[in-house]
């Protein structure tokens, strides 16, 4: 006698297809949406996507790289560009105040081990990088690329490596999710919820969620203050082959 109990099938979707603005986590979710999306959105609040902002807003380019790899200090050699540390109270770092006063047509390589290292894995035709600060100017421009835009909150890491889902992150999302047309998929829709839920508070929310108070500890605080400066700058950090650049002022012929 035939069973009659419906075949199981394992096939998930995750790539959020039917809708027009997508949102997930980390390298796999940048994996799953990027190629399929118009435009992908790299969102690192504390501090890649901060620091880009600041950086590129003074007329400087960034070069993305990996974390930990000792090749970075030939590969800033080899374009003529400063290497970041990691972030430190002296030179330029992933600290964003510690680019508040770098030159115009500086290059800087700035790993990190989120929102960098996702940057140099987009698949995505057009791929920016977007914090508070500039969500809406970047959300903005992306209209001009497409309407198929997946935003990637790149998370923290636990000791092991594994994906941290951080607070920061999925406000960043929402915040520029909340500046652009279109249908948004359940994922989308809970991270413009959860930044409509902390917008009136978003400096005491990221200096009480886990990675601000990871900050406050090193002396960093301040940080936490330009990356809660909602809408106070108009740069749009696109990658541009192998460098952030703002597009608000320049073209790549390349």
């Amino acid at each position: 006698m035939p069973d009659p109990t419906p075949a199981y099938t394992s096939r998930v979707v995750f790539d959020q297809a039917d809708y027009d603005l997508r949102c997930e986590w980390g390298l796999s979710g940048l994996l799953a949406l990027g190629s399929i999306s118009d435009v992908a959105v790299i969102v690192d609040i504390l501090s890649f996507s901060t620091a880009v902002d600041v950086a590129v807003a003074r007329g400087a380019c960034v070069f993305p790289y990996r974390w930990n790899d000792e090749s970075a200090c030939a590969f800033a050699t080899e374009r003529g560009a400063l290497l970041a540390s990691s972030r430190s109270p002296q030179g330029y770092s992933l600290s964003p105040v510690s680019l508040r006063s770098i030159p115009p047509d500086v290059a800087i390589v700035l790993p990190s081990p989120n929102g960098s290292a996702l940057s140099l894995q987009s698949q995505a035709p057009v791929t920016f990088t977007a914090c508070l600060r500039n969500c809406e100017a970047v959300a903005e421009r992306i209209c001009s690329y497409g309407r198929k835009v997946a935003v990637i909150a790149a998370g923290e890491q636990w000791p092991d490596g594994t994906i941290r889902p951080c607070v920061e992150d999925l406000i960043g999302a929402g915040a520029l999710i909340a500046c652009l047309p279109g249908r948004r998929s359940p994922e989308a829709d809970l991270a413009v919820a959860v930044f409509d839920r902390f917008r009136g508070d978003l400096s005491g929310t990221l200096s009480r969620c886990s990675s601000g108070k990871e900050l406050i500890e090193r002396g960093f605080a301040e940080d936490i203050a330009m990356a809660s400066d909602y809408s106070s700058s108009r740069a749009i950090p696109i990658l541009q082959v192998d460098r952030f650049v703002n597009e608000a002022t320049y073209r790549c012929t390349a």
